[in-house]
């Protein structure tokens, strides 16, 4: 790097974007110093996903209004590559590898190691090696992407960063999808590329994340720039955000629930599971569980655990081979070979990965709320678009999801009004068990709220809810009863008055 830019980086001014009627930002402003790490928060659908890409050159210049000014220049972005060039690389929430490459083909794709025309492996190998070890991996380069688990490929991405001589690194929900030792991990790369001199601007709705790591902190709500300030620790809190964000104080980041637990309501006796491609690998051994009517049951555990995969073999053996064991609702042994077969015994299954498994992106609002009960809204086998639109409106008001209409694409959408959407579609499907994979990943904090209250909202009505969270804190907060899982096997059991993050760990650890 050829100096230290010791004062103003990057300024964005008066920004607007706008999609047909539809004003994303109004008038948005940035400041980034440098050397820093710039955080920007805010709800779902406040903006800031959109301001980075005008920033990157997702959305080119000419498609927005306001200038950019980065290192004391004005700047007219057509595309990624030029905003690059100038040493401005943006990590999104969806990594951008290919798993069926090779993390060094991975990391200089489109930027090859070439001589003439023909790629150099070896210098390809020897500075892919370089870039790891800068990043604290210690990876084979010819590993394929497919074969790392997320944390790794989050590295991956930026060792890729790294090797365009990146200034200012963006990063779109970095730790969305880490456990708590792979984001600190992450977060203390952050700061020591900032020693380097590499600035980073980091979107994140994990405020303890946020007030780790950043310098300064500025707040985006409903398209426009609240507050920009310093992460000064005696004067900012996590309440102190999220009162920018909202635009409230919330007293309790999770509703207190007054619910009378019942019998027990949906049990799993000696469930296991082998991998779908392995079938000699068991990824699910002799899992025991049960939950109670009116209980919030949480399965806690570190990335790998089998916590998925457990809950995809229970709805309707969407996961696994060779699975075996039973499971019985009220006391009766029920069928769930099929996801039919799982959903009309009362199962609902909401997936961590909302754009592979649990949305039609293509498909509005509309239709990916009645998908799992289109038999509701249909006369003689042909859909009633009027009570299917009606059905539409009704939860999308009653979970929040902030659109103009049921009509508004599902790509369009933010992630955290995607993961409504997809919540939606369970709650029409009117379950008697709810799993919930992760179900604020990548949500803010008072759409999180709003999810917490339609839980408690379920075990009022004598339902039962599964939550697998990553989050510590979310699953103590929200459970009744937590298991904990490590390597496919139930290793312990906690009941609330019980439940602490070190002894959750100390499962773990132990087993």
């Amino acid at each position: 790097m050829e100096g230290f830019w010791v004062s103003t980086l990057l300024e964005m001014q008066d920004i607007t974007k706008t999609f047909g009627n539809v004003v994303a930002l109004d008038d948005v402003k940035l400041k980034v110093n440098h050397p820093e790490i710039h955080a920007i928060v805010g709800e779902n659908g406040a903006g800031k996903s959109t301001l980075v890409k005008v920033l990157s050159g997702v959305y080119p210049y000419g498609t927005y209004e306001g200038e950019i000014v980065y290192k004391g220049n004005e700047c007219y972005f057509k595309n990624i590559k030029d905003s690059e060039k100038e040493g401005i690389v943006i990590i999104h929430q969806e990594l951008a590898l290919i798993s069926t490459l090779s993390i060094a083909e991975n990391i200089f794709l489109g930027n090859e190691q070439a001589d003439r025309g023909v790629i150099d492996w070896n210098k390809t190998h020897q500075k892919t090696i370089e870039l790891l070890n800068r990043v604290g991996l210690s990876e084979n380069p010819n590993t394929l992407v497919g074969n790392i688990g997320i944390g790794k490929q989050q590295l991956v991405e930026i060792a890729k960063a790294l090797s365009k001589r990146v200034e200012l690194l963006i990063l779109d929900e970095p730790t969305a999808a880490l456990n708590e030792i792979e984001s600190e991990n992450l977060l203390n790369l952050l700061l020591e590329l900032k020693k380097e001199g590499i600035s980073s601007v980091i979107i994140s709705h994990k405020l303890n994340e946020v007030l780790y790591v950043s310098d300064h902190i500025t707040v985006i709500r409903d398209g426009k720039t609240v507050e920009s300030f310093l992460n000064i620790p005696s004067e900012v809190s996590e309440d102190r955000i999220v009162r920018g964000m909202v635009g409230r104080d919330i007293e309790d980041r999770f509703p207190s629930r007054d619910v009378k637990i019942g019998d027990v309501l949906f049990e799993v006796k000696d469930w296991n599971a082998y991998h779908p491609v392995d079938k000699t690998k068991k990824v699910i051994s002799d899992v025991n569980l049960s939950v109670k009517k009116g209980e919030v049951v949480g399965i806690a555990g570190l990335m790998g655990a089998g916590r998925t995969e457990l809950a995809m073999s229970l709805f309707g053996k969407a996961y696994g081979s060779k699975v075996s064991g039973s499971i019985l609702k009220n006391g009766k042994h029920i069928n769930i070979d099929s996801i039919p077969a799982a959903i009309a015994s009362g199962l609902a299954y909401v997936t961590e990965d909302r754009k592979q498994y649990g949305l039609i992106l293509d498909e509005d609002i509309n239709r990916n709320t009645t998908l799992s009960n289109l038999k509701n809204v249909s006369t003689y086998r042909i859909v009633d678009e009027i009570k299917e639109m009606n059905v539409s409106e009704k939860y999308r008001k009653k979970v929040g999801t902030k659109a103009p209409n049921v009509f508004q694409l599902a790509k369009n959408l933010s992630g955290g009004n995607q993961q409504k959407v997809v919540l939606s579609k369970w709650l029409f499907a009117n379950p008697d068990i709810l799993i919930l994979d992760e179900p604020t990943r990548g949500i803010d904090v008072g759409a999180k709220y709003e999810i917490y209250q339609i839980i408690n909202e379920l075990v009022a009505e004598g339902k039962c809810v599964i939550v697998i969270s990553s989050e510590l804190p979310e699953v103590i907060g929200l459970s009744d009863r937590i298991y904990v899982m490590n390597e496919g096997r139930i290793v312990g059991e906690l009941s609330k008055e019980e439940a602490t993050g070190e002894k959750i760990m100390s499962f773990i650890v132990d087993n």
